[in-house]
């Protein structure tokens, strides 16, 4: 995959009307800090149009950014640490499920973990609910360039026993600092849009 361009399209708040889009969609979903914004920068090939944050919680609505013209890479957001209350934490679940429930053209999700941690129980039930609506999971697990190479195979193998990932769901480790897995997700995202 090539990036010749990347814009943000469309901004979806909790009562927007979702866009009804004939491009492929691959969406990104992970916890308040795991790096989604500088994952999607890095894919983009762009310093900053999706928006980073040292505050968790900054992603507060579902940003459509099309890319190639030929795809959209679709922004979820946050869930677990963001300190906000629990009722919009409950209004932006509905407007992740709403989302996921109604795209007809969602052929990808991305799940974002972060690979030094083990997975939350939010990440646990945010997997088998992907996995439950019937779709393939690229899991994601960022922050790769923060531990030692000689541990990383390690960090992955609990992760997968811990979130109990099915075969032929897909794995990479990710670093938006080094690029670690920027080519092999271009590969999956390549594979996936043909």
């Amino acid at each position: 995959m090539h990036i010749k361009q990347a814009v943000l399209e469309t901004v979806c708040g909790i009562t927007s009307v979702l866009p009804k889009n004939d491009l492929p969609e691959i969406a990104f979903l992970g916890k308040s800090n795991v790096g989604k914004s500088s994952l999607i920068n890095t894919l983009m090939q762009r310093k900053s149009l999706a928006r980073i944050s040292q505050a968790p919680g900054k992603t507060q609505t579902i940003n459509y950014y099309k890319v190639n013209d030929s795809l959209y890479f679709v922004d979820l957001p946050g869930y677990g640490y963001a300190k906000v209350s629990q009722e919009l934490r409950q209004k932006w679940g509905k407007m992740i499920e709403r989302y996921i429930t109604s795209s007809p053209t969602l052929k990808l999700i991305c799940l974002l973990v972060d690979i030094r941690h083990e997975p939350t129980e939010n990440d646990r039930l945010m997997y088998e609910w992907i996995k439950y609506h019937g779709y393939k999971v690229l899991l994601i697990l960022t922050k790769a360039d923060k531990l030692k190479r000689s541990v990383l195979n390690k960090h992955i193998k609990i992760i997968e026993k811990a979130l109990k990932v099915a075969d032929e769901d897909m794995v990479v480790a990710f670093s938006s600092e080094t690029k670690q897995g920027r080519e092999e997700v271009y590969e999956i995202i390549d594979k996936i849009n043909k």
